[in-house]
């Protein structure tokens, strides 16, 4: 199953406009690619498997309310960040990232796909003043105990959302020893348990609530 398909095998409520906005992300990836590489060369051509269903596995797991703001810290070419605005067009995404052409290419994506409710800031996440959200997300950017420590001062205090307020990473391999390390108590999920594709196998989603 390849291309869209695969998004499709788990999810089948999107809008014309949702669908629309996810057929266009892979010639825009694919595009971009080439000129700032910021999807390796084995992956952009699974990119619906590997980054957009991966990304949506967030989306399995909570459901953000219209009106929530969430930080992508290091959203490097924009997962997961990007595929959950297209699956939350009412929910902020604020993508952030210390490597300024990656966020060229998110806003070349953004614009091109037409997706309306992200934003960006070349910053790393422990600058960010003045900027509170419900959610910070995340894809293999640091070590658990890194990204607690940056996520959790940028988190609002108030929950209004199903699930509480807190830090969502997308992870793989064995993480014990880094949980531990990081003093949190996360949830862990499974990615192979909500999609029973192989490529899921050893990958996690991690949640610690503020």
């Amino acid at each position: 199953m390849q291309g869209l398909d695969i998004v499709l095998k788990y999810f089948d409520d999107f809008t014309p406009n949702q669908l629309k906005q996810l057929e266009t992300l892979e010639g825009l990836y694919k595009e971009w690619n080439e000129k700032i590489n910021v999807v390796s060369r084995k992956d952009i051509d699974q990119i619906y498997l590997h980054h957009v269903l991966h990304s949506l596995s967030i989306a399995a797991i909570v459901s953000f309310k219209p009106g929530a703001d969430v930080i992508d810290i290091g959203c490097g070419g924009g997962f997961p960040g990007v595929p959950l605005a297209i699956f939350f067009p009412e929910t902020r995404f604020h993508m952030v990232d210390s490597i300024g052409k990656k966020l060229k290419v998110v806003e070349a994506v953004a614009e091109g796909a037409n997706i309306q409710n992200i934003t960006t800031q070349h910053s790393r996440a422990e600058e960010i003043k003045n900027k509170k959200f419900d959610f910070a997300v995340s894809r293999a950017v640091a070590p658990l105990k890194e990204l607690w420590t940056w996520a959790k001062p940028l988190l609002k205090k108030e929950h209004k959302n199903e699930i509480n307020n807190g830090l969502i990473c997308l992870k793989g391999g064995d993480l014990h020893q880094e949980i531990f390390e990081s003093g949190t108590r996360p949830k862990m999920m499974s990615v192979f348990e909500i999609f029973g594709e192989e490529y899921f196998k050893e990958k996690y989603i991690i949640y610690v609530s503020k």
